[in-house]
């Protein structure tokens, strides 16, 4: 995997830290890391991307709501 794949597949988790909430980061990070290690099925590692970047793009949205 080049850097650039791997910059995509960690955004939920990079996401997540904007968040500052700890209950979201610890699933971004999971569901990273499963990403990189489903990469040679592009389908799972999609659905898995989708899923993190949905849950973290929840928590980024109720963090800027606050502000």
């Amino acid at each position: 995997m080049s850097a650039l794949q791997i910059t995509i597949a960690a955004l939920p988790f990079l996401l997540s830290l904007v968040s500052r909430n700890c209950n979201v980061i610890a699933p971004c990070l999971l569901v990273s890391i499963l990403t990189v290690l489903l990469s040679a099925e592009p389908h799972r590692a999609v659905m898995a991307w989708c899923a993190g970047t949905l849950i973290a793009a929840v928590a980024v949205r109720e963090r800027l709501r606050v502000l």
